[in-house]
């Protein structure tokens, strides 16, 4: 896989399941071999469930000793990558709390969401890192007024993801525009908007999103990408542009196919001077 994504041209990766692309030595190694960095890891995590918190916080410790094994002088650096991980309720709803606000936290669960990730942004911070957060469906910051309530209470930057935004029934092309100043990271992704509507109707999950498609190659979904890149570029983003074709591939289909799709989407950034 690491050689796909060397081979495709780009710059870095994310980190995955921390271990699924080694750790320590193995990993630093196995991405200075191919002239990659690394963007962020990802982690969900319960900001909203104190009594939770202390486990999820030692994760994240965990995630940063990742980090800090392959941590190198780029001058782009590597993000923690912090989502909440939302409820048994929310994620049997993705997609539908925008039309249903009692799915969203009371007043007493976004005290107790500011101050989780107030401490986790605060660990973040003392081991050297600056952490994103990123909007997710199925969690409680899904919707674009959850995710304005998450910037008013705190001040961590935003993980934009242009499909999980359309999920949560927001815009892509506005939220670049009008949180610019907050994004220090993105996930870029094209979505069909037609297969979004479809699950959603029919109460899916979020699996369901990723085994019919919605998540499809740079260019051939609805979204206004370029309007997406020129609203962020506008703005001096600096951050890192994370490819996230989110897709289930099938028993009978070959790895071929994703390499091909990622070689795709790389050419279609290269085209637009990314």
């Amino acid at each position: 896989m690491l050689d796909a994504i060397q081979q495709a041209g780009y710059a870095g990766i994310d980190l995955g399941p921390p271990g699924y692309l080694g750790n320590g030595a193995e990993l630093r190694t196995r991405l200075e071999s191919r002239g990659l960095h690394l963007a962020g890891g990802y982690l969900a995590m319960p900001f909203s469930e104190p009594a939770r918190m202390p486990a999820a916080t030692d994760e994240l410790r965990g995630l940063l000793d990742v980090f800090d094994g392959v941590r190198d002088s780029g001058s782009v650096p590597v993000r923690p990558t912090l989502a909440d991980a939302g409820s048994a309720a929310r994620r049997r709803t993705p997609g539908r709390a925008h039309d249903d606000r009692s799915l969203s936290l009371d007043a007493a669960g976004w005290s107790d969401f500011a101050e989780g990730i107030t401490r986790a942004a605060g660990l973040c911070r003392e081991r050297g890192y600056e952490p994103t957060f990123h909007h997710h469906g199925a969690s409680y910051i899904e919707t674009r007024e959850e995710i304005e309530e998450m910037l008013r209470r705190t001040d961590v930057g935003l993980c934009l993801d242009t499909g999980h935004m359309v999920l949560g029934g927001g815009d892509p092309l506005r939220a670049a525009t009008d949180w610019s100043g907050r994004i220090n990271h993105l996930h870029l992704k094209d979505v069909r908007r037609s297969v979004i509507d479809r699950v959603i109707a029919r109460e899916g999950l979020m699996i369901d999103f990723w085994r019919e498609g919605a998540f499809c190659p740079l260019g051939d979904g609805d979204l206004d990408i370029d309007g997406i890149l020129q609203a962020i570029r506008g703005a001096g983003f600096s951050g890192w542009i994370v490819v996230e074709q989110d897709m289930l591939p099938r028993p009978d289909e070959s790895s071929s196919r994703a390499a091909r799709d990622q070689r795709r989407n790389r050419d279609y950034l290269r085209a637009r001077g990314l």
